[in-house]
């Protein structure tokens, strides 16, 4: 462990900060020259997409079209370093899980397919055929019914949807994602409201808007390239209103690393114009106080004779439940709004004020409104504020969820869904020759529920840390060795490798950033970004080793020595031309896909279809809806009554991580280095129970169900947060969250508010789960 130093941070996101911390991960994957020249195809048509995050691809590139984060998650997957068998001979499985999960990844790139053996207490190398022929063995003798096919938001739409017609060809929709622990409250939300799954901007909004609502989104850490579009809509002179429990850096302030003259001056934008520092589970109620301000502003502006504030045009042809909603919002008490929000009334009404004159707005935001226990209505609340004024449908405005993973939109659009509601079964019938099973799967909470109950006897990871990225890690950990069988397809070695069912694969897959070379050449991928746009994506390195195999390859495998031989599909010819699967896409999925391979590479990607983008409500009222909350202001209503000494935790991602990767010990924005092991405190925290700046303490979940939940030896940082709340980082701290505190519709964990007590240590050390 590096040496710790916590001292604040004073400049702007980007600049010579970001310029720094690229320079540092170049080097010390050993790539400064060949990582440098990858980068210059980083998103950009002809080039490779981003393994990391999901946002959208203008359709006019700039030079450097990566940030930080982006060029972080290219130099980690094109490191020079290797672990080969000779690894394993050196390091048993029993050490390496008393690893932290950066040391693991950090010594680079998985050479062989591996398989545990248990003896030997060690990965030793496996032919790719003898690894095959026994994963099929296995799996022929499970109820279908017993087996989870997992997908992390990494894989291309290609192996995507071979995955989910694999899964569903052996007879189950137990198809959990990555979403399913983030967006799916959006997923949920969406069609209820305004009849899409999915946001409604697309990146020219930018240029059109005349307002933007942040909420609950960390964009200098979590998806930095939209910090260019904010600092040009803002030197438009367009207000942005954001609500976020923490002061974050890329919120603040940002200077533009690819702008010789803010480099040199040091200059920067301010990009918030309001910063609202809402109490974490207060979006419910900041937002009602916002739409009740506006209530009391239209009818004032009635009883004088001005124009309405409320678009009453547009409500009366396009929504409906406005009553209700109204009546809602007149009998909360701003007392009460106050309280649950942590803000003041005149605040809010301030942040009215601006939305009542805007006439393009857009709805912004991230997991501070998905993950909690009624996040699927805190997205809906922001919909209904949206719907107000007509903000849905017209150029410049819109709701616009920021996704995670660099697919993980993408993989729900073609077919990885738990609800057999969301795939086109009969097509899929009538393409294939077989009958898809109609019952609903297992999605990830479930998953979880099933493995803790000893129902799961098999688990198949299509990328990504299931283990690490689930809550209450400590009761999964123990639980997951019950199952017979558990295979990963990886680039890089984490815990989910480690915590493992009788028998165990690791299946090393090709990267995205590599060249794909099959029978009838190098071949191309795709992927939707969060703006719903198909991007072609080609490889440009050499593969790491000759023994990693393709991914569309490995899932072809699985299914041929899995399932009977099938007339109607030619895995084979699949995987010697991708442009094939995505014929089989385009036929599946023909409204979505259209010229799906001529369009592959089309500047700024091919756009899907979204119905409420152009007025259309695919709802069950044909109008947008606006939803009320059914538990009023409270967004987290499963925990007990609260004694003076819990305060709520909130999980975080450093500015040195994307999802369960941690590329190093330095959150540069927050000022902490050298550590993760912090919890971050207001200071009347501090003060009302006892404790210290600087002090380390252990914090335990305040739940009554009677597991003991605790996270030992974490540091205070007195930091800017909201009284009643702390921080801490994630996924160290999934071992607090119970897997029962989720949203009550979507089930995602509620991470975002987890009630802990936080007392006095004894201990000095790392973080540890009991």
């Amino acid at each position: 462990m590096p040496d710790q130093k916590i001292e604040a941070y004073t400049d702007p996101a980007g600049g010579w900060g970001s310029a720094r911390s690229l320079v540092d991960i170049l080097t010390r994957e050993e790539i400064p020259v060949t990582g440098a020249a990858m980068l210059l195809k980083q998103n950009k048509p002809g080039g490779f997409m981003c393994v990391s995050c999901a946002w959208s691809k203008p359709a006019k590139p700039a030079t450097f079209e990566y940030c930080e984060n982006g060029a972080k998650a290219t130099a980690w997957e094109q490191t020079r370093k290797r672990i080969g068998p000779d690894f394993f001979e050196r390091h048993t499985v029993t050490e390496l899980l008393t690893w932290s999960d950066y040391a693991l990844e950090e010594k680079g790139r998985i050479t062989h397919p591996l398989r545990y053996d248990p003896q030997r207490d060690r990965y030793v190398p496996v032919a790719w055929e003898e690894a095959f022929a026994e994963i099929g063995r296995e799996l022929k003798g499970f109820d279908p019914k017993s087996v989870v096919f997992y997908a992390s938001g990494r894989a291309s739409l290609e192996t995507s949807y071979m995955y989910a017609l694999f899964a569903r060809m052996y007879g189950t929709n137990n198809l959990p994602d990555s979403s399913n622990m983030c967006h799916e409250s959006t997923s949920k939300a969406l069609p209820q409201s305004i009849g899409v799954p999915v946001g409604t901007t697309v990146l020219e909004d930018f240029e059109a808007t005349d307002l933007i609502l942040f909420f609950g989104q960390n964009v200098g850490s979590n998806a930095p390239r939209m910090l260019h579009p904010l600092q040009e809509a803002r030197r438009r002179g367009v207000p942005i209103i954001t609500f976020n429990p923490l002061r974050e850096r890329g919120l603040e302030r940002f200077t533009n690393p690819q702008s010789p003259v803010e480099m040199l001056t040091k200059s920067s934008t301010q990009i918030s114009t309001q910063y609202h520092q809402v109490k974490a589970g207060g979006d419910i109620a900041a937002i009602a106080g916002i739409c009740k301000a506006l209530f009391a502003a239209d009818r004032e502006a009635q009883a004088e004779g001005r124009p309405r504030v409320l678009d009453t045009a547009f409500i009366a042809e396009h929504t409906h439940g406005l009553e209700k909603f109204e009546k809602f919002c007149d009998r909360l008490d701003w007392a009460a709004i106050e309280h649950k929000s942590g803000l003041k009334r005149e605040g809010l009404e301030a942040a009215a004020a601006v939305y009542a004159r805007a006439q393009a707005v857009m709805g912004i935001y991230g997991m501070g409104l998905t993950q909690h226990r009624r996040g699927t209505e805190t997205v809906q609340m922001l919909v209904n504020l949206l719907l107000l004024r007509g903000h849905i449908g017209r150029p410049g405005a819109g709701i616009c969820p920021v996704r995670g993973h660099s697919n993980v939109q993408g993989q729900r659009t073609v077919g990885i869904a738990d609800d057999p509601e969301l795939v086109p079964l009969d097509k899929l019938k009538d393409l294939y020759g077989f009958e898809p099973p109609r019952e609903k799967g297992l999605n990830t909470v479930e998953a979880c529920e099933a493995i803790l109950e000893g129902k799961v006897k098999a688990f198949i990871g299509l990328g990504g840390n299931f283990v690490r990225a689930v809550p209450d890690t400590k009761r999964m950990e123990e639980a997951w060795r019950g199952q017979r069988l558990t295979v990963q397809i990886s680039t890089k070695l984490n815990r989910s490798h480690l915590v493992n069912g009788a028998i165990a694969y690791i299946l090393p897959c090709l990267g995205r950033i590599e060249v794909d070379e099959q029978r009838s050449g190098p071949q191309a991928v795709s992927m939707e970004d969060s703006t719903s746009c198909f991007h072609g994506s080609k490889g440009v390195a050499n593969p790491i080793s000759d023994h990693v195999r393709s991914e569309p390859w490995i899932v072809a495998e699985l299914a041929k020595v899995t399932l009977a031989p099938n007339p109607q599909l030619d895995w084979d010819a699949w995987v010697g031309d991708y442009a094939k699967v995505r014929d089989a896409i385009e036929a599946t999925y023909p409204d979505k896909f259209k010229d799906f391979n001529a369009r592959l590479f089309e500047p700024g990607g091919q756009h899907k279809p979204v119905a409420a983008r152009e007025r259309k409500w695919e709802t069950d009222t044909g109008k947008a809806n606006f939803v009320v909350p059914p538990d009023g202001l409270e967004e987290d209503p499963d925990m007990p009554a609260r004694g003076h000494d819990v305060i709520d935790l909130i999980t975080l991602r450093s500015n040195d991580q994307f999802n369960t990767t941690v590329y190093g010990y330095h959150d540069r924005f927050r000022g902490v280095k050298g550590t993760r092991d912090i919890l971050f405190m207001n200071e009347n925290d501090i003060a009302r129970l006892g404790l210290t700046d600087g002090e380390t303490v252990d914090v335990a979940t305040d739940a009554s169900d009677g597991f003991d939940r605790t996270v030992r030896g974490l540091r205070i940082v007195r930091y800017d947060i909201p009284e009643g709340n702390c921080g801490g980082y994630y996924p160290e701290l999934n071992v607090l969250i119970p897997l029962w505190h989720h949203d009550i519709q979507a089930k995602v964990p509620a991470a975002k508010a987890i009630p802990v007590r936080v007392t006095r240590s004894a201990m000095q050390g790392a973080t540890e789960g009991v």
